[in-house]
């Protein structure tokens, strides 16, 4: 009879505290963090302030492309879109002009909403950048843009 034996790490590593995937998990879960407390002063959450970022980059993304981009499901989406319409910083038209998509728009509070809080936003990122040497900024950029590519082949 065989017996399992231990798979072997992909790297060596003391222990899985020390894989990459585990230091990734935890770089994002203190992300998040630092963002739903900083979000939560403007009455926003991650998903909504994610949303209104894209809006403004690209008014008039559809319910499923905005989706797609701020990683949750279309019924989330729709939840995010619903909340944020409710709250008067995005628009939408009742019905579809053609298919089903409705694209969103920011309204000028959203305007003003997204600009207050994303000093904020932007602080906690500078301080991720500050941790590292501004030389491997790019480097890192490029490697963590190679393994969501990989993870999604």
């Amino acid at each position: 009879m065989e017996q399992n034996m231990p798979a072997e790490p992909p790297h060596p590593a003391k222990d899985v505290t020390h894989h990459v995937g585990y230091v990734l998990k935890r770089a994002q879960a203190a992300l998040r963090g630092a963002m739903d407390k900083v979000l939560r002063e403007h009455g926003l959450t991650v998903p909504q302030y994610s949303t209104l970022e894209l809006l403004a980059l690209h008014p008039g993304m559809s319910n499923a492309d905005l989706a797609r981009a701020t990683f949750v499901t279309r019924q989330s989406a729709n939840v995010v879109l619903r909340g944020l319409q409710e709250a008067g910083l995005i628009t939408r038209p009742a019905t579809a002009d053609h298919g089903r998509a409705r694209p969103a728009h920011l309204t000028e509070e959203g305007q003003a909403r997204l600009a207050a809080v994303q000093a904020a936003v932007y602080a906690i990122e500078q301080r991720m950048v500050e941790a590292i040497p501004p030389q491997r900024v790019a480097a890192l950029l490029t490697d963590l843009d190679h393994i969501a590519t990989a993870l999604e082949e």
